[in-house]
């Protein structure tokens, strides 16, 4: 089997099993991270009703002028930053946290740091 497959599913088996513990509900909404190569998305989302409720990513005008490649520690910085700014506008200041399958380590680290920085509880 090829390497980026073995990765790619074993990715998506942990992301199954986090997946099954963690449920965002109004109260405490779901903050869900997805990191390509070149750039890094997260979604803030009521699974009860199955709503995205925000949402940010580094492809974004403001985020791009500021750091043109997506895919380094200091874009998922930024866009923790954004999300947290999101979240407060909707009146959220509690999360959980869902790594999606991902280490917590480097841009996924540096996105959660970053919106507990700006007043998002995960």
């Amino acid at each position: 089997m090829d390497i980026i497959k073995k990765k790619y599913k074993s990715r998506l088996r942990r992301r199954k099993g986090i997946r099954k513990k963690i449920i965002g509900v109004k109260e405490r909404p779901r903050l869900s991270v997805f990191r390509s190569s070149k750039n890094i998305y997260c979604q803030i989302i009521d699974d009860t009703d199955g709503v995205t409720l925000a949402s940010a990513s580094s492809l974004e005008k403001d985020i791009k002028d500021k750091t043109p490649y997506g895919g380094n520690v200091k874009a998922a910085e930024l866009v923790g930053q954004k999300i947290a700014e999101e979240a407060s506008k909707l009146g959220i200041t509690k999360i959980v946290f869902d790594r999606g399958g991902y280490k917590y380590h480097g841009r996924v680290k540096a996105l959660a740091d970053s919106a507990r920085k700006n007043n998002l509880d995960c």
